[in-house]
């Protein structure tokens, strides 16, 4: 059956989820690709997002080539458990999605073109899926930190909705929120494409143009 694991298609209760760890699994390095350290600090003046478009290996590529990108990492949000392992956040049972970090000088890259490059890279009306990864830990999702770029990130969502339904997609199933945990992926997951080059990247949008 496809969804066996009844955690692959619905989000776990407080009680139903992973109790996690204290300390964080990832230590910290520089980007394998840009040099810039990936637990910071960060430059005073950098803004962050976190984006999750399913699998994390060909989002966060996607981000580290945009130019005014300072630094990109994978790792897990949205969820209940803190400091999940992969394996954790894979069963379901931790709640979060696979999310990328980014980090960038909003004097070079604007939050328009970033949330049109994310929405734009993946479906974002499948739910808890994403084409062939299927599970709650590849649902779309949008996760910032401050009131105004939460604003900005509904009413982008409000107008690729249009545009979606115009070429006949369903309702966009992204989650949008603001200030969620960012947990830090193993080091492995780091840059993978990068380390590991023809390795799986699942990212496929819909053809429909914010």
């Amino acid at each position: 059956m496809l969804f066996d694991n009844p955690f692959k298609s619905r989000l776990p209760t407080v009680d139903e989820a992973l109790p996690g760890r204290g300390d964080a699994i990832f230590a910290g390095d520089r980007h394998a690709v840009l040099g810039t350290p990936l637990r910071g600090p960060f430059p005073e003046h950098a803004r962050s997002i976190i984006l999750g478009l399913g699998c994390f290996w060909g989002a966060e590529r996607l981000f580290w080539r945009l130019g005014g990108c300072h630094v990109t990492a994978v790792g897990y949000a949205g969820g209940i458990t803190p400091n999940p392992t992969y394996e954790e956040t894979c069963s379901g049972r931790t709640g979060h999605t696979e999310v990328v970090l980014l980090v960038y000088d909003p004097r070079r890259l604007s939050l328009d073109q970033i949330l049109s490059v994310f929405w734009q890279a993946h479906d974002p009306t499948q739910g808890f899926r994403q084409g062939n990864d299927r599970g709650t830990q590849y649902r779309s999702a949008l996760f910032v930190d401050n009131a105004d770029d939460l604003a900005h990130a509904k009413a982008s969502a409000k107008r690729y909705q249009t545009a979606l339904s115009s070429s006949g997609f369903g309702d966009i199933t992204t989650e949008i929120a603001l200030n969620e945990t960012f947990y830090y992926a193993e080091s492995y997951h780091q840059q993978y494409l990068h380390k590991v080059p023809n390795g799986y990247c699942g990212l496929q949008g819909t053809g429909v143009t914010l």
